[in-house]
C-alpha cells in the first residue's frame, strides 16, 4: 500500500487529498480544506502564504505519515526571495497587477509574434514576465520561485522550477524546454534569478519522513495527466475550474503567425507532451456574480444559480467571458448588463437571465476556441473529456456538449488531485509510465457521457456570438 499527500491550491481555496493505491485500487480522502482569501499588503492584493503555510502544516499533521506529498497551484503568479532565502514581500496575485505598459514594453523590444514563437505562451497581461517587469521587488530579488515551487521550497530548501509550471510564464522555449535567452535579454531579466528546471517526479527531499515531489505544479497538466483517455483516441480535453483550459495533447509545438493571433498557447506536460490550449474565464465568472448577488441580500446556492440558469430564456444575450471589462472582482453583473447594452444586444433583467448568458457564453467560447486549435493543428476531435471540478455542474457539461456537437465524457471531477496523486506513485515507482496511469484510471474510474442535441438554434446563436466577440 503506497499512501500520498496531494496539496491542490486553486485560486479561491486549498486541500489536501489524500490518495491510498494498493495496486488495483485507489481512494481519495480530503484531509483537510481552506479558504484561499486574497490579502492587501501596501496596497496591493496579494497570496498570504504564511497563512497557506500554517494550513499545510496542519494538513500533515491530520494525515500522518505518508510515502510522499506534492503540490499543484494555478499558474503564473510568483515569489520574490531576497539573498537570506526569505520572501521580500507576499507573492502578488495575478488579478490585482497592472501589467499593460510592461506589455507594451515587451512587444515593443521583441514584437509580438517573436514573443509567441519563442515562448509559444498566449499573450496575457497577467503572465508572470509582465508581472515580473511591473514588480519594484524584482531589482532586489536573489530568486524567483512559482507558487508550487515555492512550498516545496519551504519544506525541503531546494530551490527549482518545474518546467509545466514555468511553461505559463512567457519565459520558457517549448522547443528546448529552457529559459528563452532572447526574451530575457531583450526585456533585462537577470537568467541568475530564475532556478535550475526539472522535471516532474523529481524528488526534492524530504518533510517529516515523507519525500517531497515536485509533480506537475500547474494545477491544469495535473488535470491533463488524469485525462482516462484511451491511447491514439482523437480526444479533446477541457479542465474547467476557476478557468477553462480547452486543448488538446501534441507531440511538438506550434508556434505559426496563426496560432499566435488564435492566442494559443503550448503548455508542457506531465508526460512530455505539449498541451495546445486556449485559456478561457471559467467558472470564477459564476463564482462572482454569486458574490455579487450576495452583496446585494441575494444569497444562492450554486444549486439555486444552475436551476435560475435552466428556468431561463435561451440564447437572450451573449458576452465575450474573456472581456477585459469582465475580469476583475466587483459588480460583475452591472458589468454584464453594460456589455450587453453596449454591444447591441437586450439587457439581462433577472438573475437568471444573467447566469444563463454566462453558461452560453462559456459553451459558445469553448466552440470557438476548439476550432481555432483544429484549424491550427490540422486536427479532428471525437470527444471531448472534461475534467475538474467544473464536471458537477450538468448544465455546463450538457451545454458544451450541445455547443460543440460532440459527446461529453465528465470526469473525474477530481482530476487535479488525483493527477498529482497519479504523477506521485509513478514517481514512487508504481506505474512504468503514465499511459499506463491513464489505462488504470479509465478502467477503474467512472465518467459521466453527455450526448449532443446541437440544432439550427445552437448554429444561429454561434453565429450571433461570434459577431458580438468580434464587435
Amino acid at each position: 500500500m503506497k499512501t500520498v499527500l496531494a496539496f491542490d491550491f486553486g485560486a479561491s481555496s486549498g486541500r489536501a487529498i489524500r490518495g491510498s493505491y494498493d495496486g488495483k485500487n485507489i481512494s481519495l480522502d480530503e484531509i483537510h480544506r481552506f479558504e484561499n482569501v486574497p490579502v492587501q499588503e501596501d496596497g496591493a492584493l496579494c497570496h498570504d502564504v504564511e497563512m497557506m503555510l500554517r494550513e499545510i502544516r496542519t494538513a500533515c499533521r491530520k494525515c500522518g505519515k505518508t510515502d510522499a506529498l506534492a503540490f499543484d497551484t494555478w499558474g503564473v503568479d510568483y515569489g520574490l526571495l531576497n539573498e537570506r532565502g526569505k520572501l521580500i514581500a507576499l507573492p502578488r496575485h495575478y488579478r490585482g497587477v497592472q501589467t499593460q505598459a510592461a506589455l507594451e514594453k515587451a512587444e515593443a523590444s521583441l514584437g509580438r509574434h517573436t514573443l509567441y514563437r519563442e515562448t509559444g505562451c498566449q499573450v496575457m497581461g497577467i503572465n508572470t514576465l509582465f508581472q515580473l517587469l511591473s514588480d519594484c521587488n524584482a531589482a532586489q530579488a536573489d530568486t524567483l520561485l512559482f507558487m508550487p515551487d515555492l512550498f516545496g521550497y519551504f519544506l525541503t530548501g531546494e530551490k527549482v522550477c518545474e518546467r509545466s509550471i514555468a511553461s505559463t510564464s512567457q519565459m520558457l522555449s517549448p522547443v528546448s524546454k529552457t529559459w528563452s535567452a532572447p526574451v530575457l535579454e531583450a526585456c533585462g531579466i537577470r537568467t541568475s534569478l530564475l532556478p535550475p528546471l526539472v522535471n516532474s517526479g523529481t524528488v526534492l527531499g524530504s518533510y517529516k519522513g515523507s519525500k517531497v515531489i515536485s509533480v506537475a505544479g500547474h494545477d491544469t497538466q495535473c488535470a491533463v495527466a488524469a485525462m482516462p483517455c484511451k491511447e491514439k483516441e482523437n480526444a479533446a480535453f477541457l479542465s474547467c475550474g476557476t478557468w477553462s483550459l480547452i486543448g488538446c495533447e501534441l507531440d511538438e509545438p506550434v508556434l505559426t503567425q496563426e496560432s499566435s493571433r488564435a492566442g494559443l498557447s503550448n503548455e508542457l506536460g506531465a508526460n512530455g507532451k505539449i498541451n495546445y490550449l486556449k485559456n478561457i474565464s471559467g467558472l470564477w465568472l459564476i463564482q462572482e456574480v454569486r458574490r455579487d448577488f450576495a452583496a446585494q441580500g441575494r444569497k444562492y446556492t450554486y444549486n439555486d444559480l444552475e436551476q435560475m440558469a435552466r428556468a431561463s430564456t435561451p440564447f437572450a444575450c451573449f458576452i465575450d467571458p474573456d472581456d477585459t471589462a469582465l475580469s476583475r472582482p466587483g459588480g460583475l453583473a452591472g458589468k454584464i448588463c453594460a456589455y450587453c447594452a453596449a454591444t447591441h444586444q437586450p439587457v439581462p433583467e433577472t438573475d437568471g437571465t444573467v447566469l444563463r448568458c454566462i453558461y452560453e457564453s462559456l459553451a459558445l467560447k469553448y466552440r470557438f476556441a476548439l476550432e481555432q486549435i483544429a484549424d491550427c493543428t490540422g486536427k479532428s476531435f471525437d470527444v471531448l473529456y472534461m475534467l475538474g471540478g467544473g464536471t458537477k455542474d450538468k448544465f455546463l457539461c450538457s451545454l458544451s456538449a450541445d455547443s460543440l456537437n460532440l459527446p461529453v465524457l465528465a470526469g473525474p471531477a477530481e482530476a487535479t488531485a488525483l493527477g498529482n496523486i497519479l504523477l506521485q506513485l509513478y514517481t514512487l515507482g508504481e506505474f512504468q509510465n503514465m499511459q499506463q496511469a491513464r489505462q488504470f484510471l479509465a478502467e477503474s474510474q467512472s465518467t459521466t457521457p453527455y450526448s449532443p442535441h446541437h440544432s439550427a438554434q445552437w448554429e444561429e446563436a454561434y453565429q450571433k456570438f461570434k459577431k458580438i466577440i468580434h464587435t
